[in-house]
């Protein structure tokens, strides 16, 4: 092989490296290696939204297309919600408003998220700097990421274009989750009905035999998304959990509740028109949550949608 070949064939292979590298949302340094462009680490994987849950919020956009809803109380006994997107991503998410030390512990158990929300409070920001998430509030984010709009006030008119904060689906992102999926177990008792009520706020889930989901409705009103879809969940998870004071605070200086999701306790699994007393238990804050029957066994989920709400125990 002559030198001229060898040349030629190193050339083809630099250019091919290169083709792969901008393909794949890399650089290449002058050293020749890939790198990455500003954002590419971001790849695929679990995308979290934190999503404003009061009167002037609703009705919210792209809660749908999440593949589990968690319900937190927040100040003042209202409600926040966290959307995770493993599967797909919808055009536009949000409302989007403000982060809470509960998500920093609730998130540990996916491999560095990205974390979409408003802000926080100032004493919370060096901790969400510090968690093992990818933090994308404004300002972070890439310019075209955010953007005020829906016909609603501020601050409940914040919403996200999640395309452009680089991440997308992932094969196998929910599976730290601990949550198993599979066909109705023996047992449960039939219920059509559940009512979970926070201080300031309360969920109503109706099962609707000939749809197999559970109808969702907010505060006495039925939940739509702004498209006008009805929001419905083929599992709910009623998950009691010791929700205490946190050292934060809003503006308005009432305390920030924590919601404890390390530990153990009981909980009610909604799926197929039953309600299966379960127990839950999350060993520590990289772990998953499982839950079992009373005598232990894994109790599987319905496919589709997941909400879980966290009720005071």
């Amino acid at each position: 092989m002559t030198r001229r070949t060898r040349t030629r064939i190193r050339a083809g292979a630099a250019v091919a490296v290169a083709l792969a590298a901008l393909a794949s949302g890399c650089t290449i340094e002058p050293d020749g290696t890939a790198g990455n462009r500003p954002g590419s680490d971001e790849g695929g994987g679990v995308l979290a939204v934190k999503i404003d849950n009061v009167g002037p919020a609703r009705p919210q956009t792209g809660l749908d297309a999440a593949d589990v809803v968690y319900v937190e109380q927040v100040e003042a006994g209202l409600s926040r919600l966290m959307a995770v997107y493993a599967s797909r991503l919808p055009p536009v998410i949000g409302p989007v408003r403000s982060a809470r030390e509960t998500d920093l512990e609730l998130l540990r158990q996916f491999d560095r998220p990205a974390l979409a929300f408003s802000g926080a409070q100032s004493k919370l920001l060096p901790l969400i700097a510090d968690a093992p998430v990818r933090a994308l509030p404004p300002g972070k984010a890439p310019g075209s990421a955010y953007y005020r709009g829906g016909g609603k006030v501020a601050p409940h008119n914040l919403f996200l274009r999640p395309s452009a904060l680089r991440t997308g689906p992932s094969a196998g992102a929910l599976d730290s989750t601990g949550f198993r999926f599979g066909p109705r177990p023996d047992g449960g008792t039939p219920q059509t009905r559940r009512t979970v009520r926070f201080p300031a706020a309360r969920f109503t889930f109706d099962w609707v035999e000939y749809e197999g989901r559970w109808r969702i409705a907010m505060d006495g009103r039925r939940a739509r998304t702004s498209a006008g879809k009805e929001l419905s969940a083929s599992t709910v998870v009623v998950q009691y959990v010791k929700v205490r004071p946190s050292r934060f605070h809003d503006r308005g200086g009432n305390v920030s509740p924590f919601t404890e999701t390390v530990g153990r306790g009981s909980a009610s699994v909604l799926r197929d028109g039953r309600a299966y007393p379960a127990r839950w238990q999350r060993s520590s804050p990289e772990d998953g949550t499982e839950f079992t029957t009373p005598d232990g066994k894994p109790l599987p989920f319905a496919k589709g949608q997941v909400w879980v709400v966290y009720a005071k125990a």
